[in-house]
């Protein structure tokens, strides 16, 4: 009995120490970021990790047309909201949601789905509490690394995806309760 424990305890710790490894290379390539904004009673907070385009073709490449991506990477990028908001328009609960996109040239869906705490290549659209259209531009500087921030609005905010020449805009507004 006291072998098979020791056994066990070595294979954990292995696992454990090949978990941490694996985890510190993908944090190196790939670092985790926060990007929050509270402005006019409105505390937003994201948590994600931001790639690097390292030459590549992001859009319409790395990160194909019409499919969902994780937006960003790693783990699933993760919205915090504090109250109830509009999203392009359209209502969404205070909560977290991890946050999702569908790029495409003409502009994309951002998805905020219910689940969270997955790696980002685990997608369940069964589990979207909202989708909408929002509109991308193109960047007069490229953007070697992904990032997001926030633009001030009277009502809101606009958080803004951006990556190589392209930058999505999300609108988010308070919504009175």
């Amino acid at each position: 009995m006291k072998r098979i424990l020791i056994i066990i305890g070595v294979i954990a710790v292995v696992l454990l120490g090949g978990y941490l490894t694996l985890r510190s290379i993908t944090k190196s390539k790939s670092p985790e970021a926060v990007a929050q904004v509270n402005q006019n009673g409105l505390s937003i907070r994201v948590d994600y990790c931001q790639p690097y385009k390292k030459g590549r073709k992001i859009f319409g490449g790395l990160v194909p047309y019409g499919q969902v991506w994780r937006t960003g990477a790693n783990e699933a990028t993760v919205v915090d909201f504090d109250q109830d908001v509009f999203v392009a328009g359209q209502p969404l609960a205070e909560g977290k949601y991890s946050l999702w996109t569908i790029p495409s040239q003409d502009g994309w869906i951002a998805i905020f789905n219910r689940e969270t705490g997955q790696w980002g290549t685990n997608y369940d659209q069964t589990k979207d509490a909202l989708r909408v259209p929002v509109p991308v531009r193109k960047r007069a500087r490229m953007a070697e690394q992904f990032y997001i921030s926030f633009m001030p609005d009277d009502q809101g905010t606009d958080m803004v995806l951006a990556w190589d020449l392209t930058e999505a805009i999300i609108p988010i507004r308070k919504r009175d309760k």
